[in-house]
C-alpha cells in the first residue's frame, strides 16, 4: 500500500515536470514560428490544456516528439541516404 501510493506519487511529479518541459519547448517552438511572445504564450497555454489536462496521457506522446525531433533528425538523414 505504502509503495502503490509512493509510486503514484512519483509518477505524477513526474508528469508535472513533463508537461512544465513540454510546455517552454512549444513556447520557445511558436515564438519562432509565430513571431509574437503573447501569441506564442496564449498558444502553448492552449495547447497543453487541450492535449494534456484533458487527456492526462497525451504528455507521453509529447515526450516521444521531442525525443524524435531532437534525435531524430540524424536517424531520418541516415536512412534517406
Amino acid at each position: 500500500m505504502v509503495s502503490s501510493v509512493w509510486l503514484d506519487s512519483l509518477f505524477g511529479n513526474l508528469e508535472i515536470a513533463l508537461i512544465l518541459f513540454f510546455f517552454v519547448w512549444l513556447f520557445s517552438w511558436a515564438k519562432g514560428s509565430l513571431g509574437s511572445e503573447k501569441l506564442a504564450v496564449f498558444f502553448a497555454i492552449l495547447i497543453i490544456y487541450l492535449t494534456v489536462f484533458q487527456y492526462r496521457e497525451l504528455i507521453w506522446i509529447a515526450v516521444a516528439l521531442f525525443l524524435l525531433s531532437t534525435f531524430g533528425k540524424e536517424l531520418f538523414s541516415k536512412l534517406s541516404k
